[in-house]
Parts: C-alpha cells; structure tokens; sequence
C-alpha cells in the first residue's frame, strides 16, 4: 500500500511510540508485506527465521523486534510486537477505525437478518450476508460478503425413486473473534446446533454442513467442505480443498494438507495427507514407492 502522504521515519515512529535506528528524515513511502516490497516501503519481521530475508530486501524501513546490524542506507523501527504495530499502520494509513474498540455493529447494505437472531457487541456483516432465523453471533465475529449462515440442512430420504426433504429446525452458533470468508455457507442443525468455536478463522468458499461442531482457535482455508455431523478439535488446521465425510471425528492440533480427503477418525496433534488420508510421512513414502514402480515392472521383464 502506497502512502497518500510519504512520512518520515521520526513521524512513523511517533504513530507507533517505538524507538527507531537510522535517519529519521528518511522518507517512507509505503508499506507492504516481505513478498510485495519496493524501495521506499516498510515491512515488518517478527521471528529470527526471517530477519536476515527482511533486511536484505527492497524494504527501505524495517518494522522488528530486536537491535541488530542494518545495511546502509537502511533504518529499523523497534517495537516488541511488530505484527500488531504494523496492523496499526495499516488502519491509520487506510482510515479504517479499530472497530474493536467499539461495540457498534457495521451493516453493510443486502444484509438480511432472519427472526430470533442474537447479535452481539461490535460485529461486521459486508454485503449480501443472509443470517437465517434462530442463529447466535456472539461478539467481535467479521462476515464477509454473500456467506449465509443458518441455511437448511442437506438431509433427504430416498423413497419409491424420489427424495424427500427433512425439515431443519436447529439453529447456528458462531462464537466469539470467529472470522468468516466471503461466499461461505454455514448449515443449521437439523434439530440441534452447527457451532464454530471463538477464534477460529474461515477462508472464503468453504461448506460447513449440518450439526458439525468445529472447535476453538481453528484454521480453514478456502474451499474445504465439511459434512454434516463431524467433530473437529480445537487449534486444527485445515488447507485448501480438504473434504471431511460425515460423522467424523478429528482430534486437537491436527493438520491437514490441501486437497485430503478425511473418511475416518484422526488422532489429535498429528499431519494428515491424501485421499483417502493417512499419516503425512507413510503417504510421502507410498508416494515415493509409486514413482518408482515402473522402473521395478520394467526390472522385472
């Protein structure tokens, strides 16, 4: 993001009340993530793994959590929490308000919202957001543009070559700092409750079917479609593509890599790969094994 007004060092260290080493007319005319860096931007590091990647990019500015050697024609910015410092860059320069310190509800326009829904303090729905009737949206909960929450079940019986629709009369429960994509669906229960635990975060485009009960502070990337019925532990991890059959259980602090395909129970902390999905070290040897076995047929002529 490029600065409307180009600052100098001394005045972006005065916003954030951090120290800095370096010039302090320097001028800082932007500021952008380690990938998207020009000459002129700011960009912050947080962790050893990544400091010395940070210094010897096109960064002029570096936002970090520790004095250390800096290349010439460089400076730092010192503040303990670099993340949290450049978020707040990022909403004085965009002329957003930090919202969490409010308990006002932002609704943007083609927001609909069904009968018997609890909102809580200081949540954001963006355009299109359809909140079904009986769902609770407890505090500080972010959903983006066209996801709709509280919709009927996929639950049908089959008889005499037709299917017939089992009425839902459950309800959704998203709980609080859960984060919601945009163009995502979230399934009621079809007599009890679809919930998603406080802190977690939901990428755009995913499917969360009926009566499932994803955990606390977890992750899911965009595109992941989960049945209805499942169970999914706290601090999980879920990238792109996963799909989760129904009725499946899925212990605390698992991963699973994108495009897996979950039929079975998973043991907590554990990395999950494939389809059908195993233990990542055994999928990568099978993996391996594969690539090798024309060369073992043709040996064996």
């Amino acid at each position: 993001m490029k600065l409307e007004v180009p600052h100098t060092l001394k005045q972006i260290a005065e916003i954030l009340g951090c120290g800095f080493r370096g010039d302090e007319a320097q001028i800082v005319t932007g500021i952008n993530e380690i990938h998207m860096v020009e000459e002129g931007d700011l960009v912050f590091v947080d962790h050893p793994k990544y400091y010395e990647k940070a210094l010897q990019s096109a960064a002029t500015s570096i936002l970090i959590d520790v004095e250390t050697e800096f290349p010439e024609g460089k400076s730092l910015l010192i503040h303990p929490k670099p993340f949290e410092a450049f978020n707040q860059l990022i909403l004085y320069f965009s002329n957003k308000s930090d919202s969490k310190n409010s308990e006002e509800t932002v609704t943007f326009p083609n927001v609909f919202i069904g009968k018997n829904v609890q909102l809580g303090k200081n949540i954001t729905l963006f355009p299109g957001v359809c909140i079904l009737d009986n769902c609770i949206i407890e505090d500080n909960v972010i959903i983006g543009a066209n996801t709709v929450i509280g919709h009927d079940a996929f639950y049908y019986q089959k008889k005499e070559g037709a299917f017939t629709r089992l009425n839902s009369c459950g309800m959704v429960h998203i709980e609080s700092n859960v984060e919601i994509g945009a163009s995502c669906t979230i399934d009621r229960g079809v007599t009890g409750i679809t919930r998603i635990g406080k802190g977690s975060k939901i990428d755009n485009l995913v499917q969360v079917g009926h009566d499932t009960q994803i955990g606390e502070n977890c992750l899911i990337a965009a595109q992941v479609g989960i049945a209805g019925c499942v169970k999914i532990g706290n601090e999980v991890t879920l990238w792109g593509q996963v799909g989760i059959a129904s009725g499946v259980s899925i212990g605390d602090k698992v991963t699973l890599l994108a495009q897996s395909g979950v039929s079975k129970d998973l043991a907590a902390n554990g990395t999950y790969f494939g389809s059908p999905c195993g233990e990542v070290k055994v999928k990568f040897k099978e993996m391996a094994a594969l690539r090798n076995l024309p060369k073992f047929l043709e040996e064996q002529r």
